[in-house]
């Protein structure tokens, strides 16, 4: 499986300020928490980079939005190719499904760190509050974090840093540690009265911007890497849409939901590698057959496209099969699409 990495990075912004002046670069999810441990930075007169990563579970879609609020420089990195070879077998395992938190958090701030060295930055920081996720923002999961990320005593967490031990960067005098916090916990009542002294109006509301903690996300993830075991990164895209049916070890039916649903297939679907389905002349879903385009799979992928219609149950109704540009008409039983919950993943 071969996943290229992009990166854009506003170095112009960089490298334009003054050789003297501290530079931190931090994580950034586009967050509540996010936000205020970068101005409390700033507000020490730090000049502040974000950087971001991407890959089909999260997007850098909030990031960029509180990067244009708040002129904060953001740096934006795919790191899908990295982030699947690490999914294999995650060090300090997953969470409840297949979220990776802890070894995900290290790889960021071990890509960050990469930047942190070839730009000239002085030290990293995130956003995260000890005690706001049991699990994963605890002292010992921290810690972990830290000492893997290669970037050990760099790493400033600003909202709790008075909770922690002294890093190198305070010790070294780069960051003032009686200006940082004392955050813990889950409530956010603290973050929400700094943004309203610092005048921010709008940031996301706490959830999870993260598919890997999804349960039904995951499931179709762990699937995918468990039975096809060789995959594409359209993919895993595939994954956030639709019902998901598998054929066999290779192939794949994934039938859309709505019309949104619908398009979203749509941009990923390949027309010289996949079958597309639809009824011939009702309302329905667009079905897409990834994998063995064999007849009998084609037939299966037809009957569950059928049992997604308003066909009349029991009655024969017409699919219509696009395959690599050529149109063609199959007839199939419309059946319960019950009677395909097996092959639902």
């Amino acid at each position: 499986m071969k996943i290229d990495e992009t990166s854009s990075q506003p170095k112009d912004q960089i490298k334009n300020q003054t050789k003297n002046q501290i530079k931190g670069l931090g994580l950034c999810s586009g967050g509540l928490d996010s936000i205020m441990s970068a101005l409390l930075l700033q507000r020490q007169g730090i000049f502040i980079t974000w950087i971001c990563f991407e890959t089909p579970f999260f997007s850098s879609e909030s990031a960029q939005k509180a990067s244009h609020m708040t002129g904060i420089p953001l740096i934006t990195l795919d790191i899908t190719n990295d982030y699947m070879e690490m999914m294999k077998s995650p060090k300090a395992g997953f969470g409840k499904n297949m979220n990776p938190c802890m070894d995900c958090h290290a790889m960021m701030f071990s890509k960050a760190g990469e930047i942190l060295k070839n730009e000239g930055f002085h030290f990293l920081f995130s956003g995260e509050v000890l005690g706001q996720r049991p699990k994963s923002q605890n002292k010992n999961s921290l810690r972990y974090v830290e000492k893997n990320s290669g970037f050990d005593g760099q790493i400033l967490r600003p909202l709790c840093a008075k909770l922690l031990p002294e890093t190198f960067v305070e010790q070294k005098g780069l960051v003032d540690r009686q200006k940082l916090m004392d955050i813990s916990g889950r409530s956010r009542k603290v973050q929400m009265q700094m943004a309203k002294d610092f005048g921010i109006k709008e940031y996301p509301a706490p959830a999870g911007g993260c598919l890997l903690t999804d349960k039904i996300f995951s499931s179709r993830l762990r699937d995918l890497m468990n039975t096809q075991k060789l995959f594409n990164k359209r993919e895993l895209y595939f994954l956030k849409y639709g019902r998901h049916f598998r054929l066999d070890s290779k192939t794949k039916v994934i039938v859309g939901r709505s019309e949104k649903d619908n398009r979203h297939l749509l941009d990923y679907f390949e027309k010289d590698k996949d079958i597309l389905l639809n009824h011939a002349r009702l309302p329905g879903p667009d079905v897409i057959l990834t994998g063995n385009a064999t007849k009998n799979n084609i037939l299966t992928a037809a009957m569950i496209c059928a049992s997604y219609t308003k066909s009349n149950l029991g009655e024969n109704t017409d699919i219509k099969v696009s395959a690599k540009g050529i149109e063609t008409i199959l007839y199939v039983k419309t059946i319960k699409a019950l009677e395909f919950k097996k092959l639902m993943i």
